[in-house]
């Protein structure tokens, strides 16, 4: 390996920076110089590229999103776009690429890899949607962030005796809702794994009433419902106010919690050595507590199986 560019692309995620830093602390210590590519593959195309330093990367691991920003590129999703990317890289030297991000981020890291570029993906995103790996960099932060805010809305839920639908983000993995809810943040949860329809809703609210518990908390993934039609459905069912939060982009931001920088430390020192040990077209992950690595082309077609985790849920739910 002559020189590593390494950049973070799609949506941002707490521990992005703590792998960042693990990138270049690793190739540093082969004697290998580390580019910076601002923006994603955006910033490849565009060429904002510098180089990074030990020095420059020393107090990131705990700040949350990207020293090295991010977007998502509609023009590296066509062939003159990743030319010019490859270009670029060429151009500097560089041979080998380090791309962190989600499922997205790592179909283009696959598609710069069939160009001929070395590349290893380092999986970062919120959602935990890729079931390649247990956990994604950030997933734990956000699952924190959630828990405090519905632990809050929990408060005034009880004080006045309300019913409050919160959505948290996921975009089509129910991961963020099934764990806050385990962790005891919620009562009723709807996922695109195990999703509920109004009626279900309404009858499972009814239920707990009926039983003396009139502060409640459904938990829904994002893009599931409108909000507003389904708060509407429930008031004109059960004639109780009820009240809607979008936690929103609140969930992404924050320090990085201590599992997510270990997390993002180990898999940024192994997408190294795998690259200096002559491997390509692989993501980093870790399974039943151990770091592994699978094919770039395999990593988006397995399907997680959640059945253990929802049949404690029901237990715990009654």
């Amino acid at each position: 390996m002559k020189k590593l560019g390494v950049l973070t692309s799609g949506g941002d995620a707490p521990g992005m920076n703590a792998a960042i830093r693990a990138v270049v602390k690793a190739a540093s210590h082969y004697h290998v110089e580390v580019m910076g590519i601002q923006v994603g593959f955006q910033g490849l195309i565009d060429g904002k590229i510098h180089k990074l330093t030990s020095q420059e990367v020393e107090d990131i691991a705990d700040r949350g999103g990207t020293i090295l920003k991010t977007s998502r590129s509609l023009e590296f999703m066509e062939e003159t776009g990743r030319k010019k990317a490859f270009n670029r890289l060429k151009d500097l030297d560089i041979d080998s690429v380090i791309v962190i991000g989600g499922e997205g981020s790592l179909k283009g890291a696959e598609k710069l890899q069939k160009l001929g570029i070395n590349v290893v993906g380092i999986p970062g995103t919120i959602d935990n949607d890729l079931a390649y790996t247990d956990y994604s960099i950030g997933f734990d932060t956000t699952l924190n962030t959630v828990l405090e805010c519905i632990g809050k809305i929990k408060d005034t839920d009880y004080s006045h005796d309300k019913t409050t639908i919160v959505e948290v983000m996921g975009r089509y993995c129910g991961d963020l809702a099934l764990y806050s809810a385990l962790a005891g943040g919620g009562e009723i949860i709807s996922t695109p794994e195990r999703p509920l329809d109004l009626y279900s809703i309404c009858s499972k609210l009814r239920l707990r009433m009926s039983s003396g518990k009139n502060d409640n908390l459904v938990i829904v993934t994002e893009r599931m419902y409108d909000l507003q039609d389904l708060q509407h459905y429930i008031e004109k069912k059960l004639n109780i106010s009820v009240r809607t939060t979008s936690l929103g982009f609140i969930q992404r931001g924050g320090n990085a919690s201590a599992f997510d920088r270990v997390l993002a430390s180990n898999m940024g020192v192994k997408a190294v050595e795998l690259l200096m040990n002559g491997y390509s077209g692989l993501a980093v992950g870790m399974k039943e507590n151990k770091m592994i690595h699978k094919e770039l082309g395999c990593v988006n077609s397995e399907i997680a199986d959640k059945q253990d985790k929802y049949r404690l849920l029901e237990k715990l739910l009654g």
